[in-house]
């Protein structure tokens, strides 16, 4: 009798993570509201780029570049994170598949996602920075510390990464941090 109930139990806990579905679900909408956002920032330069000055076309198309890293990086959140905990994505089969689908674990998630941040703060410091006259000294000394932060905790946990991968042995996707 206390087998059965232990069992029925861990069959409630282990049915529990379609709890998270609905949260790739809504990961999934961010990341149409995103495409939305990059389209008015296309439509919004197209009109204008003959007229815009260099400085202002470039610090457009770095807009762009960062819409489209967060939009990565929730694609990569959703597939990953759906996969880790949710279920499997079958779509083995489908020529578009990505080659890293089903191989980037928990641990190199974490590892691609600080990499993603850094990316995306690096590139709102290259945009402060492309436009210095119009930046408060607070504003971008605020930015750079931020970035740092990123910065070092990335390297921190890509340090304790691989020091817990040393402590268990390789992992199955060493080859990809």
């Amino acid at each position: 009798m206390l087998a059965m109930i232990e069992r029925r139990f861990e069959q409630i806990i282990f049915a529990s993570r379609w709890l998270l579905a609905p949260f790739y679900l809504g990961l999934v909408i961010a990341l149409a509201l995103l495409l939305v956002k990059f389209t008015q920032e296309v439509f919004h330069i197209v009109p204008h780029v003959l007229e815009m000055a260099e400085k202002d076309v470039l610090l457009a198309v770095l807009t762009l570049i960062d819409l489209s890293l967060a939009g990565n990086l929730l694609l990569m959140v959703i597939f990953s994170g759906y996969e880790n905990f949710v279920s499997k994505i079958d779509v083995a089969n489908h020529e578009d598949r990505p080659d890293w689908m089903g191989k980037v674990d928990f641990s190199g998630l974490k590892l691609k996602l600080i990499a993603s941040i850094v990316a995306i703060s690096g590139i709102h410091l290259l945009k402060a920075f492309m436009n210095l006259p119009n930046v408060a000294h607070d504003e971008l000394m605020w930015l750079v510390i931020v970035h740092m932060t990123f910065v070092v905790s990335g390297v921190l946990l890509a340090l304790m990464d691989r020091l817990e991968g040393h402590r268990h042995g390789p992992s199955k996707d060493a080859g990809e941090h």
